[in-house]
């Protein structure tokens, strides 16, 4: 729930402000078009054609402004997912905001950021998407990031492909009905959920990083999924110390990918 006191930036400003992040390091925004939504992607300027392709997406965003009010529309205040993209030094990168994010679409209906942010249409029209990011990098693999939500949009589409050959979240809800159970918040009844596709994900080698204070997310769901899968399965869950669900994951994203290659995760 915002601040009473908060004045929260307009649409044109949250758009703005990802722009001028994004011509700061070096990268810019490339529209893309599915047969359901369009997408905004940002991309470096100078692209390096190397396996594997990352591919970052966003969490939810601004999807409510309360507990009982959706937003009229989910560009995120603060776009985490982006911040992490820019974090990859070899230019092999790009981000993918989710349907209805840092554009206005007479499509977006107001399910897709709040119950229906998972559904079928929306994994559709992402696999185009990521397709067509793939066909402009000429890639033949992927590794998939998402934060928050995009954790879950990441699963799902890790769970349908064959090139995907690791899927990492960064506090990933991977299994909103226990989510929404925890948070005693009405299900997300228009959705698919990762957590009912185990066998297909157990296929996927996979790290999942949770903040130890996110009471968002909070640590046991991620612990919880990976149980779940059947063995074998190439899946861990990394906890961060005093980490919580928004703030600051860019600041120790370098430290987490070293610590992840040590250990050769």
């Amino acid at each position: 729930m915002l601040n009473a006191c908060y004045t929260l930036p307009s649409v044109n400003e949250r758009q703005t402000q990802i722009e001028q992040l994004a011509i700061k390091n070096g990268w810019h925004k490339e529209f893309i078009e599915t047969s359901l939504f369009d997408f905004v992607s940002y991309v470096p300027n100078i692209k390096q054609i190397k396996e594997p392709l990352t591919i970052y997406i966003e969490g939810d965003g601004l999807a409510w402004l309360s507990v009982r009010k959706p937003s009229e529309n989910p560009t995120p205040i603060n776009p985490i997912g982006f911040k992490l993209a820019l974090k990859i030094p070899n230019n092999n990168a790009v981000y993918l905001a989710r349907p209805c994010q840092y554009l206005t679409d007479i499509r977006c209906e107001m399910k897709y950021w709040t119950s229906h942010r998972f559904s079928k249409e929306v994994i559709d029209a992402s696999n185009e998407a990521v397709d067509k990011l793939k066909q402009l990098f000429s890639a033949k693999q992927l590794i998939l990031v998402g934060y928050s939500g995009g954790g879950a949009i990441t699963a799902l589409l890790a769970a349908e492909r064959d090139d995907v050959i690791k899927l990492i979240t960064v506090a990933g809800n991977l299994d909103h009905e226990a989510w929404t159970s925890f948070h005693h918040i009405t299900p997300l009844f228009g959705s698919l959920n990762p957590a009912d596709y185990p066998e297909h994900l157990s296929k996927v080698k996979q790290v999942h990083f949770v903040g130890e204070d996110d009471i968002v997310i909070p640590p046991f769901l991620a612990y919880d999924f990976v149980g779940a899968l059947p063995t074998p399965s190439d899946a861990k869950v990394i906890r961060v110390d005093s980490q919580s669900h928004g703030c600051c994951w860019e600041v120790i994203w370098d430290s987490l990918m070293q610590k992840m290659d040590a250990l050769n995760y």
